[in-house]
């Protein structure tokens, strides 16, 4: 069962997404709020497994409360869902500590298995910031990653998860496993997020 808390101030976006994880097998609605600081003060208390987020909210941001959010329970995986698809908003996202971003034309269906697939280790993102994210990968000279780590990078940049690179570059989970370490020692994180914003940062995506 996937504890979700959703952080929405549209009422009926709300109560729509609160039905369907109440409607679905597998899911269970952990709190539902309509601005940052109820969202704050209430997730600290009880942190559920995945954050299902909005970044426009009146009063504090979203992009706020992520930093908030992970500073009091990191374990937390927030996923972003908004209208907001500028690159400015998608990296700033990151760089607070969202694993996914979802763009709100997705589907009920499309929303479920990006829940599911965040839980499960990978970082979901709407095609269009998919490709946003995958466009700009460029790596840098100084940064001596191996091919298969670029490639390996460049997978999680597209929201796999670890099984899902191991699948597509025909390898086991603990050889995917063993590049991804490779891959934070090299830039000096120790997270997918941290990996892909170090990236961006020095010009690496």
């Amino acid at each position: 069962m996937i504890k979700v808390a959703i952080v929405e101030d549209d009422h009926d976006v709300r109560q729509g997404l609160a039905l369907l994880l109440n409607n679905t097998k597998g899911f269970q609605l952990a709190g539902e709020f309509g601005d940052g600081e109820s969202a704050i003060d209430g997730l600290k208390k009880n942190p559920p497994d995945v954050l299902l987020l909005d970044i426009e909210l009146p009063g504090i941001s979203g992009i706020d409360v992520i930093r908030k959010i992970k500073g009091a329970a990191p374990d937390v995986d927030i996923l972003i869902l908004t209208v907001h698809q500028e690159d400015t908003m998608v990296f700033e996202s990151l760089c607070a500590g969202a694993t996914g971003y979802l763009i709100k034309t997705a589907s009920p269906a499309q929303i479920l298995q990006a829940i599911n697939d965040i839980h499960h280790g990978g970082a979901p993102m709407s095609a269009p910031i998919a490709r946003m994210v995958v466009a700009s990968f460029k790596i840098e000279p100084g940064v001596a990653l191996t091919e298969r780590e670029k490639e390996v990078l460049s997978k999680l940049c597209e929201g796999l998860s670890y099984k899902l690179i191991a699948d597509c570059i025909h390898v086991s989970r603990d050889t995917v496993h063993a590049h991804i370490k490779n891959i934070y020692r090299k830039l000096h994180v120790h997270s997918k997020s941290e990996a892909v914003i170090t990236a961006l940062r020095k010009k690496l995506i």
